[in-house]
């Protein structure tokens, strides 16, 4: 039998209809939900940098974070090439953007990603990061992630996160993003990086 036949069959034998009972949901909510945002980021796994102004040096943020970095990725207009190497023309250094490469394999071997982050959730340390880049394999090829998020944007609970995350019209993609990347499906071994990035590291931006 088709499944749409099927479906029809039990469309003709329904002979009442009830509506969906309206529950309220009301989701967790915490006395300090910044405080709790940067303990769950820390309990997944993520590393928080904390107290940054709107005007920061974020190009400075990243290399004392990744002094070892070599290939950074990243669109926003705030991280540029001479700002990663801080004056110092002779660091190699290679700065991709995902806007305009060819391919997506053509970012393998990053070793940083940069990207803007929209909602934080305090419950389980998730951030939203809608795609606004061409090539959405940027928030899974790198070896490490770093999140740009204003601290205004963290909010309780995933129900309330729900309510405050969009698409870009462009891609209309999106993902949260907890931590680096760990699975212990295999012999009950933890291991960090299994699908995505081996660390993450948040950038928490005052008002």
């Amino acid at each position: 039998m088709k499944k749409e036949d099927f479906l029809n069959k039990l469309r003709q034998n329904t002979h009442f209809q009830y509506d969906m009972p309206k529950e309220e949901i009301k989701g967790i909510e915490y006395e300090d939900t910044f405080e709790q945002f940067v303990r769950m980021t820390e309990t997944v796994g993520g590393h928080v940098i904390n107290d940054v102004r709107k005007d920061a040096d974020l190009n400075e943020l990243v290399r004392r974070a990744y002094p070892d970095a070599k290939v950074f990725c990243s669109n926003l207009k705030e991280i540029t090439l001479e700002g990663l190497k801080g004056g110092n023309d002779s660091t190699a250094l290679e700065l991709r953007n995902p806007d305009t490469v060819a391919e997506a394999n053509d970012l393998n071997g990053t070793d940083v990603a940069i990207v803007q982050g929209t909602v934080g959730v305090a419950e389980n340390g998730c951030i939203w990061i809608p795609q606004t880049m061409k090539e959405k394999a940027l928030l899974f090829i790198s070896e490490y992630l770093v999140i740009v998020l204003n601290r205004k944007n963290i909010v309780n609970n995933m129900h309330d996160a729900y309510d405050r995350i969009g698409m870009d019209d462009r891609y209309n993609f999106g993902t949260f993003i907890s931590g680096p990347s760990k699975t212990a499906d295999i012999e009950q071994a933890l291991v960090i990086g299994a699908q995505a990035a081996r660390g993450v590291t948040v950038v928490l931006v005052d008002e």
